[in-house]
């Protein structure tokens, strides 16, 4: 009998055999992938997924990115946006103060604001609620997608709450979907080490599953490039496609690439353009039961975006207006993208762009 000792290649055509066939990729086929130096390889494999599921239409929306408060009791070790309160640059918006905000800084045509900000321990459970609840009655026809899953964990904690009740709250001032944040690495390990003192990998979970069972369609996210190890980043999507088996509740995976505290930190503190786009095509790849894998432009680039769209990402995000969070923590790219820019990207990577709701029901098709 000769045994056989598989090669690089021959496990690499295992994959792709699987792949085509439609069968669900293994941790140690993720984890394969990622120690593969065959980049191209895994982004066409990626790219025949994103066609098979999309086309050649890629998504984008008018968004606006607003934040009510950066004051946070969490000291997560990656955060350059927290602050204490009575700090140099904390700051706590009322209703009217955001709406104010809002004037200046909209423009026609945003469908969406997502509303993101830190955990405040010197407000009510109320001022979250009555926040959603005046930008709800001034813009009755914008999408208000709003906090995490830490969030709602956060606002269950200081309300007494259940994870239902906060939800059913919020819903009733206006939230139509929960955005994708806090979930970082879904390791209790790398949360313990990189102070994620928030919502646990459980609890992070458990919001989106209540959300969905509510009937919100929700966002996630993975934040990669600092302390996990490949084969935690293949566990962490490993366990947000179970979580979709269960609900079919997300409507899109979002791969943050991490961004040093300094902006000014040399290309050896960033993640490689090879790590990100490895990182979005094995996402595609994993993540056979979600519809969208999402380029955020805001953390690796619109130029490196526009390749994306050619190994397994089918949405571009939005214009966002003014990015806070990523910038905070040394991003070097624009704070936000005009209608027009997204449209010439995304053709210029030979797709079809197609504006859409939160939802992804499409609002126009720029063929």
């Amino acid at each position: 009998m000769n045994v056989i000792i598989p090669t690089q290649e021959s496990q690499m055509g295992h994959i792709i055999e699987k792949v085509r066939h439609g069968q669900r990729l293994t941790l140690e086929d993720g984890v394969f992938l990622y120690q593969s130096e065959d980049l191209l390889t895994i982004g066409q494999l990626a790219n025949e997924v994103a066609l098979r599921k999309n086309g050649k239409k890629v998504y984008f929306i008018e968004n606006m990115s607003l934040y009510f408060t950066n004051v946070c009791e969490a000291h997560c070790a990656f955060c350059n946006f927290r602050r204490d309160e009575g700090a140099p640059g904390a700051y706590t918006l009322s209703g009217e103060q955001m709406i104010e905000y809002v004037e200046q800084h909209i423009h026609p045509g945003v469908r969406e604001f997502h509303i993101v900000g830190g955990h405040n321990t010197n407000v009510p459970f109320q001022y979250y609620v009555d926040s959603l609840k005046a930008l709800k009655e001034k813009y009755p026809d914008v999408t208000l997608k709003a906090y995490t899953a830490a969030e709602i964990d956060f606002f269950s904690r200081i309300s007494g709450l259940s994870y239902k009740e906060v939800l059913e709250e919020l819903m009733k001032a206006g939230l139509q979907s929960l955005t994708g944040g806090g979930a970082e690495i879904l390791s209790d390990h790398y949360r313990k080490k990189m102070r994620v003192d928030k919502a646990d990998v459980s609890q992070y979970l458990d919001v989106h599953r209540t959300a969905h069972q509510l009937g919100l369609r929700t966002h996630t996210t993975m934040l990669y490039g600092s302390i996990e190890t490949k084969e935690d980043r293949i566990k962490h999507l490993m366990q947000i496609r179970e979580l979709q088996d269960e609900t079919n509740g997300f409507l899109v995976f979002i791969p943050l690439s991490m961004q040093p505290i300094n902006p000014k930190a040399g290309i050896r503190r960033r993640n490689s353009a090879f790590e990100d786009l490895k990182t979005i095509a094995i996402s595609r790849l994993m993540l056979d039961n979600f519809q969208h894998i999402k380029a955020y432009f805001i953390n690796i680039g619109v130029q490196l975006t526009q390749v994306a769209l050619t190994m397994g990402a089918s949405d571009a995000h939005g214009t966002i207006v003014k990015e806070k969070i990523s910038h905070a923590a040394g991003a070097l790219t624009p704070e936000g993208i005009t209608r027009e820019d997204l449209i010439w990207l995304i053709k210029g990577a030979g797709r079809i762009p197609v504006e859409r709701d939160t939802f992804y029901n499409e609002i126009k098709i720029y063929e």
